[in-house]
Formats: C-alpha cells, sequence, structure tokens
C-alpha cells in the first residue's frame, strides 16, 4: 500500500495544549505579543517537510537534536466536511520564541512524519478520549492526552472557518503538547522515534545525518 502523503496545506496549530498556554500566560501581555490570542495561532508545514511513514529525517550537519511534536491532525473533505485524521511528527528545531513565523524552526526537509494512512473518524467527539505515545528507542518518553486541548477538534475546526477556507486535501494539526518544563522530547542522530495511537498504525521515523 502506498504510504499517504499530504495532498494540499498542512497548517499546524500553536498554544493549543492546556499546560503549553498556562507556562505562556504571564508572557503573553509584554512586548512582542501584547495580548494572548484570540484566534488559533497557525503555522504551515511546507511540502519540503512530508516525510511517509518509515522513511529516514537527516538532519544536517550544524543540527545536533530535534524537538517532537506528536500530533493528528484533521484531513478535509469536500464541503469543508472531515474526512479523516491521521498521525504527525511535527518535528522543529528547539527555539524558545514564537513571534514571527518559524519557518526556519519548522521547516526543513523533512521535518514532518506522516502516518501510513488517513483513517475515517465515526465523529469529531470521540477523539476527546485519544492518547498519543511518544518512543523514542523503544521507551516512553511522552503522552499526549487530548482532552487536555485547549481547543477540541471541533472548535478548533469552527474557529478556523472564521478566517480562512480549508479546502479537500488540507490537513489541520491539532497542536502538539509540551512536557512539564515546558520543552519537548528530543531526538539525536540514529534515533527510532515512534508515535502510536489506539486504532492508527504507529508513525515511524529514524533520525540520520544529513549526506554531504
Amino acid at each position: 500500500m502506498t504510504p499517504f502523503l499530504p495532498e494540499g496545506t498542512v497548517y499546524g496549530t500553536l498554544l493549543n495544549f492546556r499546560r503549553e498556554q498556562a507556562l505562556w500566560a504571564g508572557r503573553m501581555a509584554e512586548p512582542p505579543y501584547q495580548a494572548p490570542p484570540r484566534a488559533p495561532v497557525l503555522y504551515i508545514k511546507t511540502a519540503n517537510t512530508f516525510s511517509p511513514c518509515g522513511a529516514a529525517i537527516a538532519l544536517p550537519d550544524h543540527v545536533a537534536e530535534v524537538e517532537i511534536g506528536a500530533s493528528l491532525a484533521l484531513v478535509m473533505g469536500p464541503q469543508a466536511q472531515v474526512a479523516g485524521a491521521v498521525l504527525l511528527n511535527d518535528l522543529s528545531l528547539p527555539h524558545a520564541s514564537y513571534y514571527r513565523p518559524p519557518i526556519k524552526y519548522r521547516c526543513l526537509d523533512g521535518f514532518l512524519g506522516v502516518g501510513p494512512r488517513c483513517h475515517p473518524l465515526a465523529g469529531l467527539d470521540a477523539l476527546a478520549a485519544l492518547k498519543l505515545e511518544v518512543r523514542v528507542n523503544g521507551a516512553l518518553v511522552q503522552t499526549v492526552a487530548l482532552s487536555e486541548l485547549v481547543r477540541d477538534a471541533a472548535t478548533l475546526l469552527a474557529d478556523v472557518a472564521e478566517f480562512m477556507s480549508l479546502q479537500p486535501g488540507d490537513l489541520l494539526m491539532l497542536g502538539s503538547d509540551c512536557l512539564e518544563d515546558g520543552g519537548r522530547p528530543r531526538a539525536r542522530l540514529g534515533d527510532r522515534i515512534e508515535i502510536c495511537a489506539p486504532g492508527f498504525e504507529p508513525l515511524v521515523n529514524t533520525v540520520v545525518k544529513e549526506l554531504a
């Protein structure tokens, strides 16, 4: 079976988990932000980032490690309906600020691991009970509970629709959670990253060195 890859635009969502929003709450009124966001904070994962399940993801020479962003994305179908969902690994270079589009941190070649297939959904409400598990070299390093979303799947979709139209084939990530210290799990050269959730085939990628 041909591995699933996005056919449209992939949108990521920032600050959509309660723990991370709480950690940032005190800084949102400071420059340069001035106030908490009133709408979903989105960014784009460009097509050069797409890596199918099983693929090796190469790190540039100057990069020692990457942050793992386990996420679930809604896959859009016709008439702005959700066709299904897919596991994603939204990799990024470690960075401290959300100010300005994070292209140089998140859009390196291969920096979006994509689950093997899009799974049909019985309804968006069922996603609230889902937990994603992240393993590095077989060791559990994070559990992401979608019950901890600030905007659940249906609310996020509705709020995004207030200011933009999602097209068939587009993906909308629900976001990725941080650890208790505000950071994210990290992977280094040679590490095997696995993201799994009940009802979904695991998403597996290996981190390798970029060829000269």
